[in-house]
């Protein structure tokens, strides 16, 4: 038994060793590059999948195996690490952290939800369709940290003032009580001491949100008692939990910042297909925001469904607070809002640069016009996304939110310096630097691959897969990466799927994008299991769902994103990209190279 605890110690470091050995015979008996670098890819492809080492860390191993192989130099392998990519991540990242330093992903999520009225259904489709907004332009990690304190704040208001609701009953009086600040009694009608000292009501202001995180721990934390009145809050507090996460997933896929691995594919396919200039911010935008809005809706009516089922008479009161609980709700969301005070010249500022980098990202080559990009004909290709996003990012770091000011020795108060937007030190410590190396190993894998001639002999050996009908070939790779995802990190998953699909498309002489877009969408489908991405355990944290729960509820909406997928490849994303052709800036196969 001693053997096998150090077994359980050490498994991670054994894993390492394991799999270094046991793949070895491959190089040392088949003796060419290609084989050393598909040593190298199966290597790097288990380190990710079972994580023996950090993710960025294993991103590493291409940088060091490479050229210990004699597949690529060190200073090749070395340039892949930063690309056009980091450039438009680090302009992002600066809009990002200035939104989230000034509040304003909470003004629009709370504005959004006051829009929409408080009944449960009305309700979760407010909190999806804020989040999905914000995760379009933030993480879907950060939109979901951000999203669920509000969340849990209202699903516990609504259930405390249905408890307090039925306890008065007819001795209620409009007006005596405000429910948008007598939150100290807990579900169960008792009331504690600690309680009490913890959230003790502020005239004129609903309790802040240390009360709110003191509510939800003392909630969290009380192994006794049950902290539903009735199961349907329960299934309300299901509902609201996944609407949340999935939809700040959902909301990542509409444009090309909206998650990394829609910026890896963005990066891999410029680098493989130099001569195609038909993906940029505007054009993914116009390809996914249909079916980014068609999956939220039909999740959203599969998870009403599934956890309170429809009432349509209530349904069609949306922005009507008629019973107690929602006007409760309705109390606290407004005094949440208010409590942000009038909107503030750094949240205006930070607007506005918002909107002008979305509109340049749209403008610069729309497709349908000539966009401000032909101001650079001289150099075309020069100015890409990035380009407009370290613009607007640098602004950040220049523009005053604030005098800094110093008493000197005569009582007086001068100004001596302004402070930016943001500082670098915010910048550092909202940048993922985890996800600019993880996205970097795979670039120089790819390279890898492509030096070696791993690439082309994958490519031959998937030619017979041309017999079946593009749609299975579509369908068969979307499911496979689906499920991988699962299991897998995200970033990890396009990294390591995109250098076998590409050659697959080319051998087979079908439009590198028809595979490419709906394996990338699908990447992000990862919505059956707590950690099958950052969102689901950050809502599986506060103890609402079971495994269970997200099996049931992702399996549900798995499904729906695969055939929306697949319905845009063969609809409206067809004439987008011209599909039906192989196109010439694809490379061609010839002959020699078909099995």
């Amino acid at each position: 038994m001693k053997f096998f605890s150090y077994i359980l110690v050490y498994r991670r470091f054994l894993l390492v060793v394991f799999t270094l050995l046991v793949l070895l015979p491959l190089p040392l008996i088949l003796r060419n590059k290609e084989a050393e670098c598909a040593y190298i890819l199966f290597v790097v492809a288990t380190f990710w999948l079972t994580e023996p080492l950090p993710l960025s860390v294993t991103a590493l191993l291409p940088a060091l195996m490479l050229p210990m192989f004699g597949i690529m130099p060190s200073k090749k392998v070395a340039s892949a690490y930063f690309k056009d990519f980091h450039l438009l991540l680090i302009g992002v990242i600066c809009l990002a952290t200035s939104i989230e330093k000034w509040n304003l992903h909470k003004r629009i999520a709370l504005r959004m939800v006051m829009m929409v009225g408080v009944n449960p259904a009305w309700l979760a489709l407010g909190f999806m369709s804020c989040t999905a907004f914000l995760s379009m332009w933030l993480s879907n990690t950060s939109t979901t940290a951000m999203v669920m304190p509000i969340m849990e704040a209202v699903a516990q208001q609504i259930i405390s003032a249905e408890a307090e609701a039925e306890a008065t009953q007819m001795t209620y009086i409009s007006g005596s009580t405000n429910y948008g600040l007598e939150t100290d009694e807990n579900v169960n009608g008792h009331e504690t001491s600690e309680r009490k000292e913890k959230t003790k009501p502020v005239p004129g202001y609903s309790n802040d949100a240390g009360k709110i995180s003191s509510k939800m721990e003392l909630e969290k934390n009380s192994g006794t008692g049950n902290k539903y009145r009735t199961k349907k809050d329960h299934m309300m507090c299901k509902l609201m939990c996944l609407c949340v996460a999935y939809s700040s997933t959902i909301g990542g896929l509409t444009t090309i910042t909206g998650t990394s691995t829609n910026l890896i594919f963005a990066e891999h396919f410029n680098m493989r297909y130099p001569d195609c200039h038909c993906i940029n911010f505007g054009s993914w935008f116009l390809m996914s925001f249909p079916a980014a809005i068609i999956i939220l809706l039909l999740s959203w009516i599969w998870l009403q469904w599934l956890f309170l089922g429809f009432n349509f008479k209530e349904m069609a009161q949306c922005g009507k607070t008629g019973t107690a609980k929602q006007k409760a709700c309705a109390e606290v969301i407004k005094q949440e809002y208010q409590k942000l005070g009038p909107i503030k010249y750094q949240e205006i500022v930070t607007s506005v640069l918002f909107i002008v980098m979305a509109l340049l990202w749209f403008t610069r080559d729309p497709g349908f016009v000539s966009g401000w990009s032909v101001l650079f004909s001289e150099y075309p290709g020069f100015a890409t996304d990035s380009t407009v996003a370290l613009l607007v990012g640098l602004l950040f770091f220049l523009i005053p939110a604030k005098r800094l000011t110093k008493t000197i020795p005569t009582g007086e108060t001068v100004a001596f310096d302004y402070s930016p937007l943001i500082t670098w030190k915010e910048f550092q410590s909202f940048m993922p630097w985890d996800i600019a190396i993880l996205v970097g190993g795979g670039f120089a894998l790819a390279d890898g691959c492509e030096e070696s001639g791993l690439s082309k002999w994958i490519g031959n050996k998937l030619t017979p897969l041309g017999s079946l009908p593009v749609w299975l070939i579509i369908l068969i790779s979307s499911l496979l990466v689906t499920s991988l995802t699962e299991v897998a990190s995200n970033p990890a998953t396009i990294t390591l799927l995109l250098p076998i699909l590409s050659p697959l498309a080319e051998a087979i002489q079908v439009n590198p994008l028809y595979i490419l877009l709906p394996s990338t969408l699908c990447t992000s489908f990862a919505f059956l299991l707590p950690v099958a991405n950052p969102p689901n355990a950050i809502v599986f944290s506060y103890g609402h769902l079971k495994v269970t729960d997200m099996v049931k509820a992702g399996l549900g909406v798995n499904i729906v994103g695969v055939a929306v997928v697949m319905l845009g490849m063969f609809t409206w994303i067809v004439p987008m990209f011209d599909l039906h052709t192989y196109p010439s800036w694809a490379p061609a196969v010839s002959n020699e190279t078909m099995p």
